[in-house]
C-alpha cells in the first residue's frame, strides 16, 4: 500500500465490520494494525453517524497487543496515565507525550540512517535526553504527587532534595531508554 498524504478511510458498518475504502474489501484490527506499522494514517469513521472513531480503534490495537504480552508500555507508565485523566495533569499530558514520541521518531530516524549500535552511538541522545528532561521538568512542577509538589507538613511546598531529584532523572532515563529500544527492535 502506497504513502499518500490522505489517511486511509475505513468505514465501520453497523454490523461492527470495518471497510477498507481503497481496496473495496473487509479489514481486521490487525490489518488496520498494519497499515499504521507500514507508515499510514488511518481515520475510521462510524458509517451510520459519520462519527469519527480512530482514537477508540486505536486505543482497542494498543489494548490488544498489550494484553497478548506484547508490552511497550511499563505499568508505572499506564498508571501515570490513569491518575492524569483525574488530575490538573490532563492538559499537558496529550502534548507532552506527542513531543516525547516526536523525540523518538527523530532518533529512530538517525538510528536508521547506519548506526552501529542502537543507543551508544547514537548522534544526539545526549541532547535529545536533556530536552526530554528539560519538557519533564516543565511539564511536571506543579503536579499533584510529585516532589516538586510535595506537602513540607504545614501546608507548604517541600523543596525536592538532590538525591530525590537524581532518582527520578534516573526513572526518567531508564524509561526512554527502555522505549527508544522496544521502537528500534520494531524497525
Amino acid at each position: 500500500m502506497a504513502k499518500t498524504d490522505q489517511p486511509l478511510l475505513i468505514k465501520r458498518y453497523a454490523s461492527r465490520r470495518l471497510y477498507n475504502t481503497e481496496t473495496s474489501d473487509y479489514v481486521t484490527l490487525d490489518d488496520i494494525a498494519g497499515f499504521i506499522r507500514d507508515g499510514r494514517e488511518v481515520q475510521i469513521i462510524d458509517l451510520k453517524s459519520g462519527d469519527d472513531l480512530t482514537r477508540q480503534y486505536l486505543l482497542q490495537i494498543v489494548a490488544e497487543h498489550e494484553s497478548r504480552g506484547e508490552s511497550v508500555l511499563p505499568v508505572d507508565v499506564l498508571t501515570d496515565l490513569v491518575r492524569s485523566y483525574t488530575t490538573q495533569a490532563q492538559s499537558v499530558v496529550p502534548q507532552f507525550l506527542a513531543a516525547s514520541f516526536e523525540m523518538l521518531r527523530d532518533g529512530q530516524s538517525k538510528m536508521m540512517g547506519g548506526m552501529p549500535s542502537p543507543m551508544a552511538g547514537m548522534p544526539g541522545l545526549e541532547a535529545m535526553q536533556a530536552q526530554q528532561e528539560a519538557f519533564m521538568k516543565a511539564m511536571m512542577g506543579g503536579w499533584p504527587g510529585t516532589p516538586e509538589a510535595g506537602s513540607d507538613g504545614e501546608g507548604g511546598v517541600a523543596a525536592p532534595t538532590e538525591g530525590d531529584k537524581s532518582k527520578e532523572l534516573d526513572a526518567i532515563k531508564k524509561q526512554l531508554a527502555e522505549l527508544q529500544s522496544k521502537l528500534s527492535g520494531m524497525g
